[in-house]
């Protein structure tokens, strides 16, 4: 009887010949062919998965990558963590889908959700589980104080990323994106989004102010409207952090004027800053909080939102969806909760991003580096041409695809695709981290050396 040896464990980067591999490559010759064009993440990585554990994951053809894009940060606690694994194992004995009956599975992941927040807080906050992708929970925020409060319009920021349905695409500044369908949402403002620290529109320009002016203005040309939606962190927008005053100037802003103020937490929330939602560093309390991705911290999808009771005005089934009682993320959701509170999961993000930042601050005297920021987690590398300051888009490429021939996944985002960003999981260990940094600065010198400063 011939023994199969299992392949080694997941514990280093290794990669060896070509990428992608011949086993690679025909499955994403396979996809070209049947699946949609819209497709997007093997286009920039060209890699076929098989496998994952924790902060690594092994293509099929054995290469092995530090994994720090996480399912799009999703994999709060990596891949296959084991004890959610055996939590999603155990529910798959009792109950898989519940729509939105009341489970003992869902009413625990409700209590740890409760459970996170800051206590007053607490005390006057909803749920309500929405379809399964955090662009659904936007939906529903959206109707939610729409209802309430009988307004239409809405305030967004430049930057801003809250999804790929026609109603948050209208939300999100990406044109690119919103250009080919016609006829969006109506009623969307978008203001400067100031940042803690050098930002597209320059740091005289404070959104928070023009957003005052223009609605105490008489004849500033927003009716009032029905909702701010911002995020503390812009994420797709190229890892871009809020500043403080801002932030809070916005909060007492939109309080003062009767405005329901909603934070977008999808990408920022369950940890990924270092505190469970990000406004908390802020010092603000949201009326509304829209989270999604990480909720069960193993990919299993679940979006929810959680908001001020005094919104809750709206009729039973005034916003539905069929995978709102997915049982198997609430009872992974739940797990993950217990194992960050144990653990000090959120201590680690906190320390191993200062280790990150750390590792990249050297990278600011590179002549295409712009700038590096982050926070927690979630950090972005900023490729720019210093003479005009134009996105280094083919610089940002050269990055990434150097990063994955060494073993590191990373991803790009902001304006012109030019941010290379990091979302590592959270419970990732400073040996990985500093594996990874490693790799990245070489990437930058490396692909930066091939491109002539102007």
């Amino acid at each position: 009887m011939t023994t199969l040896l299992r392949p080694a464990p997941l514990t280093a980067p290794r990669v060896s010949g070509d990428l992608p591999g011949p086993r690679s490559t025909a499955l994403l010759a396979h996809q070209e062919r049947w699946e949609s064009s819209a497709r997007t993440y093997p286009r920039h990585l060209p890699i076929a998965l098989a496998e994952g554990s924790g902060s690594f994951v092994r293509d099929v053809d054995g290469n092995v990558f530090i994994d720090f894009l996480a399912g799009a940060g999703v994999l709060s606690l990596g891949h296959n963590h084991p004890e959610l694994v055996r939590a999603v194992s155990q529910q798959l004995d009792s109950l898989t889908h519940g729509l939105d009956f009341p489970t003992p599975a869902k009413d625990t992941f409700t209590q740890a959700q409760l459970s996170m927040l800051p206590p007053e807080l607490r005390r006057r906050t909803r749920l309500h589980f929405c379809g399964p992708t955090g662009a659904n929970a936007v939906e529903a925020a959206i109707k939610l104080c729409k209802i309430a409060t009988g307004r239409g319009d809405i305030i967004s920021f430049r930057g801003a990323f809250h999804g790929s349905t026609h109603a948050t695409m209208a939300l999100s500044g990406l044109v690119s994106q919103k250009t080919p369908v016609r006829n969006g949402m109506p009623g969307v403002h978008f203001f400067p989004y100031t940042a803690d620290g050098p930002a597209p529109d320059g740091p005289d320009v404070n959104g928070a102010d023009l957003l005052e002016q223009a609605l105490r203005d008489s004849n500033g040309g927003i009716p009032l409207p029905a909702a701010v939606i911002m995020e503390m962190v812009q994420g797709e927008g190229g890892n871009i952090v809020a500043r403080t005053d801002f932030v809070r100037t916005v909060r007492e802003v939109t309080r003062s004027l009767g405005i329901p103020l909603i934070v977008d937490e999808v990408q920022t929330g369950c940890g990924r800053t270092g505190t469970w939602f990000a406004f908390e560093q802020y010092g603000i309390e949201p009326d509304v909080i829209v989270a999604s991705k990480a909720l069960s911290g193993i990919g299993l999808p679940v979006a929810l939102i959680l908001y001020d009771t005094a919104l809750d005005t709206w009729a039973p089934g005034a916003h539905i969806g069929t995978f709102r009682g997915n049982q198997l993320a609430f009872a992974a959701g739940a797990e993950t909760v217990r194992i960050i509170r144990r653990d000090d999961i959120l201590g680690n993000v906190r320390r191993q991003g200062d280790r990150i930042a750390d590792r990249l601050t050297g990278l600011t005297r590179n002549p295409w580096v712009s700038q590096v920021r982050g926070r927690g987690l979630m950090w972005g590398i900023e490729l720019a041409d210093r003479s005009d300051g134009r996105p280094a888009t083919e610089v940002a490429a050269a990055v990434q695809h150097h990063a994955l021939r060494h073993g590191l996944i990373v991803e790009r985002g902001g304006r012109d695709d030019a941010v290379v960003r990091l979302l590592p999981p959270l419970n990732v260990t400073a040996e990985v981290v500093d594996m990874a940094c490693s790799i990245l600065v070489d990437a930058v010198s490396t692909s930066a050396n091939r491109f002539r400063v102007h």
